[in-house]
Order: C-alpha cells, then sequence, then structure tokens
C-alpha cells in the first residue's frame, strides 16, 4: 500500500497534524494565549492556580467523525490534574471540540513536607521492632541499670571522700577496703549493663534497618512509572535514601534510644538520691535544671534546621555524582570533567555556607548549655556550703548530694550531644514514612482486578485517548487518539520524535493512565485486568535495552520464572539477539 504522506491533505499528513505535541511555556500564569496549529486551534487562558486549554480540530481519519460532540472535564484536585476525571460533562456541540481545564497548585517543598507528612509517633517505629520485643526489653532494663548505677557511685564516691577526712587509720583503711571491692562490684555491673544494652539496642536497629530497606524498596517498586520521572525521585536520590536514610533510623532506634533511656533514668535517680540526702540542697540543684534542659532543647531546634538543608544538599550532590559515573564515557568524550566538578562543588557550596553559619548558632547553643551546667554545680557548691556553715547537713551528706548531681550532669551532657543526630534520626523517619504511606495511583498486586482465563487475543483498541506526562502537564502528548490493533496484525507507529510512539506503547503497558479515554484489551477496560496478568502477556524490545547485573541468560529469563532453556533460546531468536549473543 503506497501512503501520500508528503503530500498537503494527505491521510498520514493529517494523521501527524493531529498526533503533534504542542509546547506551551508558562510564563505568566495571568496571561492568555492563542495558537494556530496548521488548521487546529488551541487557546489557553490561565487564572492564578488553573489553566485551560480549548482545542478545535478538522475532521480527521482517526476521529470517529460519525458522532459529533463536545466534551469537556474539569479537575479541581490542586497539583493533580488526572484527578476527578472519571465523570466527564458531555453535550452536543461542533464536532470535535474538545475543552481542556485542570489546576495546578505548586507549593514549597519544604512546606509539603512538613505540613502533610508531619514526623510520625516513635511509638510507629517502635511497632515496627515488635518482633524483637525481647531485646527491646532486655536492652531497656539493661540502659536503666547502667543509669542508675552512675548514682550509686555517686553516693559510694562521696562516702569515700568523707571517709578520707576520718582520724581512726585502721577503721579509714578498712572503709577504703570495702569501698573498693563495692566500685570493683559497679564495674563489673557496669560492664554487664553496657554489654546488653548496646547488643540488644544493635539487634533492634539491625533488625530495623533490614524491614525498613525491604518495605521501602517493595513500596517504591509498587509506585507507578510517573512517580519516577519527577526530579526529586531520580535514581540516585533513591539509592541516596534506601542507603543513608536506613542508617539513620537504625541509629535513632538503636544507640540513641538507649542512651536517652540510660540518661533520663540516671538523672531521675540522681535527683532523688539528693532529694532523699539533703532535700533542701536537692531542690535547689532541681531548679536550675530546667534552663540547662532548655539550652539543650534550642540547640536541638537548630541543628534540626541543619538537618533538613544537608539532607537536600547529599541528594543532589549525589544525584550529580552518580550520573557523572553513568556516563562517564560522554564525559571524557567531552572532555567535561571540569565542569562537572563545577557543578558538584557549586551544588554543595551553597549548603556549606548555610551549615557554617547554624554551625555558630549550634556552638552558641552547645556553650549555654555546658555554661548552665557548671553554674548550676557553683550554685549547689555555694548553697551547700551554707547549710554546711549552719549544721543543717553534714559534709558527707554535700559531696554525695553534689557528686550525684555532677553525675547526672555528664550523662545529660552526652544526650545532649546527641540532638544532631536524633534530629536526623527524625528527618529521616520523615522520609522514609512519607513513601510508605503513599498509595500507588498504578497497583500491580490489585486483587480486586481480574485475571481471564481465556486466552488473550491481543485487539487492542485506543478511544479518544488525551494524555500528558506528570511532570509535564502543559505539554499535551495525545489529543483525542483513535487506534484499533486487529490480533495478529502488525502496526508500525510513524513520527517524529516526541510525536507520542513511546506513549502509547507506555499506555497499551499501563505505565501510565490516559488524562482522558478508554484503553481496550479484547473489549475490556485496561484497567480491569491485573497487571502482573496482563503484562505477562506482552513483549516489549525496547530500543535501548536495560541490562541487569549477571549473564545474559539471567537478563533474558528475567521475564518469566522457571523459563525453560528452549524458551530463552526462542526469546534470543524473536528478539534477533541469538547470532550475536553466541
Amino acid at each position: 500500500m503506497q501512503t501520500n504522506g508528503r503530500r498537503e491533505g494527505g491521510e498520514y499528513f493529517r494523521m501527524m497534524q493531529l498526533q503533534q505535541t504542542l509546547v506551551v511555556q508558562n510564563e505568566d500564569p495571568d496571561d492568555n494565549y492563542d495558537y494556530k496549529v496548521e488548521g487546529k486551534n488551541l487557546s489557553r487562558t490561565s487564572t492564578p492556580g488553573r489553566h485551560s486549554w480549548r482545542l478545535t480540530a478538522p475532521g480527521t481519519p482517526i476521529s470517529n467523525a460519525s458522532t459529533p460532540r463536545r466534551i469537556s472535564w474539569r479537575s479541581t484536585a490542586p497539583g493533580t490534574p488526572m484527578s476527578n476525571l472519571s465523570s466527564p460533562t458531555t453535550s452536543i456541540g461542533t464536532p470535535y471540540s474538545y475543552s481542556l481545564q485542570y489546576d495546578i497548585s505548586e507549593a514549597s517543598d519544604e512546606e509539603d513536607f512538613e505540613s502533610y507528612y508531619p514526623v510520625p509517633s516513635l511509638w510507629r517505629l517502635l511497632e515496627m521492632n515488635a518482633p524483637e520485643w525481647g531485646s527491646g526489653l532486655i536492652g531497656c532494663m539493661a540502659a536503666i541499670g547502667g543509669g542508675v548505677s552512675q548514682s550509686i557511685n555517686a553516693y559510694f564516691v562521696g562516702l569515700l571522700v568523707a571517709t578520707l577526712f576520718g582520724t581512726d587509720k585502721a577503721a579509714v583503711k578498712h572503709k577504703c577496703t570495702t569501698l573498693s571491692f563495692i566500685f570493683l562490684g559497679l564495674a563489673a555491673f557496669n560492664f554487664v549493663t553496657s554489654l546488653l544494652q548496646h547488643y540488644c539496642f544493635a539487634v533492634m536497629g539491625e533488625s530495623l534497618t533490614k524491614r525498613v530497606r525491604e518495605k521501602l524498596l517493595g513500596k517504591l517498586l509498587s509506585f507507578e512509572i510517573g512517580w519516577f520521572d519527577e526530579d526529586e525521585n531520580t535514581s540516585a536520590a533513591i539509592c541516596a535514601r534506601l542507603a543513608t536514610e536506613a542508617n539513620m533510623v537504625r541509629s535513632l532506634v538503636g544507640d540513641r534510644i538507649s542512651l536517652l533511656v540510660q540518661a533520663f533514668f540516671g538523672s531521675l535517680s540522681a535527683y532523688l538520691l539528693a532529694l532523699v540526702l539533703s532535700w533542701r540542697l536537692g531542690l535547689v540543684l532541681l531548679a536550675v535544671q530546667p534552663i540547662v534542659i532548655g539550652s539543650y532543647y534550642s540547640r536541638s531546634v537548630v541543628t534540626k534546621s541543619m538537618a533538613g538543608k544537608a539532607r537536600k544538599a547529599q541528594k543532589e550532590g549525589s544525584q550529580i555524582a552518580s550520573e557523572a559515573v553513568i556516563n562517564h564515557r560522554t564525559i571524557t568524550a567531552f572532555s567535561s570533567q571540569k565542569r562537572i566538578l563545577g557543578l558538584f562543588k557549586s551544588t554543595l557550596r551553597g549548603p556549606k555556607e548555610e551549615s557554617v553559619r547554624h554551625s555558630y548558632l549550634s556552638g552558641i547553643g552547645l556553650f549555654s548549655s555546658q555554661f548552665f551546667n557548671t553554674a548550676s554545680i557553683a550554685v549547689g557548691y555555694w548553697y551547700g556550703g551554707r547549710l554546711l556553715t549552719e549544721g543543717q547537713i553534714e559534709a558527707q551528706q554535700l559531696f554525695q548530694s553534689y557528686l550525684a548531681v555532677v553525675f547526672s550532669g555528664y550523662v545529660i551532657a552526652e544526650a545532649g550531644s546527641m540532638t544532631s543526630d536524633i534530629s536526623k534520626g527524625r528527618t529521616a523517619v520523615q522520609a522514609v514514612f512519607k513513601i510508605m504511606d503513599r498509595n500507588t495511583e498504578i497497583d500491580p498486586e490489585s486483587s480486586q482486578r481480574s485475571t481471564s482465563k481465556k486466552e488473550m487475543r491481543g485487539k487492542v483498541e485506543l478511544k479518544d485517548v488525551f494524555f500528558v506526562y506528570p511532570t509535564r502537564p502543559d505539554s499535551i502528548i495525545l489529543k483525542g487518539l483513535n487506534l484499533k490493533i486487529e490480533p495478529g496484525k502488525t502496526v508500525a507507529l510513524v513520527g517524529p520524535s516526541g510525536s507520542g510512539k513511546s506513549t502509547i506503547i507506555g499506555i497499551i503497558e499501563r505505565f501510565y493512565d490516559p488524562l482522558r479515554g478508554t484503553v481496550l484489551i479484547d473489549g475490556k477496560d485496561i484497567k480491569g485486568y491485573n497487571l502482573r496478568w496482563l503484562r505477562s502477556h506482552i513483549a516489549l524490545v525496547s530500543q535501548e535495552p536495560s541490562l541487569f547485573a549477571g549473564t545474559i541468560r539471567e537478563n533474558i529469563a528475567y521475564g518469566k520464572q522457571d523459563a525453560q532453556e528452549s524458551e530463552i533460546e526462542n526469546a534470543a531468536l524473536l528478539a534477533n539477539a541469538h547470532e550475536f549473543i553466541r
């Protein structure tokens, strides 16, 4: 069959006109635009947060000329042009007059991240560690024992100091010998509790890391292809999430929680001991602790803002580095090494300056926390000295109360030094659960979809299909496409780059859902099929194949479990790859 594809008004020429993509430049949301494209008029009106197109096309051979109609639809969901399109309004009007209208609203990534994805409760994270509850219980008991042992140690150190001022040398020697064995026992007790504490929480952390990575990867693999087209969801950014954020979650649940439990019960036991020994001195020391804790909290707030910027900078830098390594041949061919390094440095320059500025604020917070901690000890010395001179307490009680608070100050300081790690861990938890809580728009595992027991014939039909890519809502790829492919027929989609050839294949595979229209396979809507079953009946050979690590045989067999050798060879023959493989 000879087709007049070059002559003005030819069938092929008209088809290419209809499938031509018009990219609308979104420069000013308040401007109105009118475009004319070879016999078709496309007008666009815009209001803040809303864009609309109107396409009027003459009759074409691919359109159904027997059914004049006017179709219009609207999506009111902000930022989701594919939402609420299931109920179009149809009315009699001019033939082939289509009106598209949907809302687009863009908010700050940081604002969306904080407002729509609040920090999950720590209990939810611990629920994922439920199988390791035994290890967690033992680890918490060991952490409590380690914290309380600090107060016990302070009590006996105060007793030792008071003993050294005794006048009876024999009694002093006997008490010192006894206290030496007590300290030796405390050392052994601390060794056992520290070992159990870190081991049990390490088991919890590693188990959680494994579980988070498995669930995160499983969730990522269930997402629709359009999600991966977004800039923030590139392969480098996702690899960084799997590598770094899972480890941050492990650090938060493992070492950080154990040290916080130890610090809390250590401080609680120290203050109780100080109140029991001398309630007056204990109250004074306890009154100044909120200032110390408040200074640590202010530092935590500063480091939290630093964590978000560091995470963003890490993803951008990782993406550039990953692309540079993957495309090293192209970079070498164009001698672009210096340019790539410049891009990498420029990506890190801004976050570096911001981090340096925040580090000064963080340093001020650390200084204030340590200053107030030392000042509280000075207040304790001063007031304890007054109580001692007035005869209200003894020297032994003064030393024991003072040392208990001092030792608790060390525990608080150790916990305060973890504020940066804790804030980073909270941000990582937030990012991980943001992915886990997202529902995919095209679920390949949906059990509600049917799997036909009949043999698939392969009749494909596209009816009035409109399509735009989610990341390019201003570029209309398909405009009212009607296409029918009979079973057993070979059909070639011919056209320039960007005319929608690969898009049609992606819609048939249901990588994407059309904005409007229906895709039928064997007379049934493609949305009614189970995707795994449907795709098992489709063979796709891309222009640029993607190979996994492994042998050629393993790559061919990826598409079918328990594939026979004859099936692998037959697949290679059909793909014209058998000769060069041998």
